[in-house]
């Protein structure tokens, strides 16, 4: 991304992928011209903290499961995700097995019935942990955009917790809203 201006929108992650389709984020990167690629760093299943507790709505130290992403671009680590789910939802399902799941999370989670109708996003930017300094690929004075989002069925019940860690450098976030 060094050098090139980077526009990323939200509308493919939050929405549940046709069968064939390709993951978003490798669509993503395509249309900018390179490929996108991800590792799968862990998955576990831990008590909520505090902030997953309140975002995820449910009781402080409820057990959570988590996977940890690796993003890459063209085989540059450009991206640190980190997915919460609620663990009687995720539990005895592909989101607490260390593997990739076919069609992505979000289509998963419909296919479960938490069709995701609302999302909530924040955007900030910070200085890196030493792990993520390290992860990335980043100098003493870089500092990381982050993007915290949560996804709500329609009738606002949270299914996902999501904590992204990126590398700024060229990247822009769009949001295109329909209002009715």
């Amino acid at each position: 991304m060094a050098g090139t201006s980077w526009v990323s929108v939200s509308m493919p992650y939050v929405c549940p992928r046709s069968s064939g389709e390709a993951e978003a984020w490798a669509e993503e990167a395509a249309s900018q011209g390179g490929v996108g690629t991800q590792v799968l760093r862990e998955v576990t299943e831990v008590a909520a903290s505090p902030e997953v507790a309140e975002r995820l709505r449910i009781a402080l130290d409820t057990p959570v499961v988590v996977r940890r992403r690796l993003m890459l671009l063209d085989g540059r680590p450009v991206e640190l995700t980190d997915s919460c789910y609620p663990a009687s939802l995720a539990r005895g399902t592909a989101l607490g097995e260390a593997r990739k799941i076919r069609g992505g999370a979000v289509s998963l989670l419909a296919d479960l019935g938490y069709r995701p109708g609302r999302v909530s996003e924040d955007v900030y930017t910070r200085q890196p942990t030493d792990a993520e300094r390290s992860a990335l690929h980043l100098t003493d004075r870089d500092w990381v955009l982050g993007l915290t989002r949560i996804l709500s069925t329609a009738e606002g019940m949270p299914i996902e917790l999501s904590v992204m860690t990126m590398v700024p450098q060229g990247r822009r976030l769009r949001y295109e809203l329909t209002v009715e």
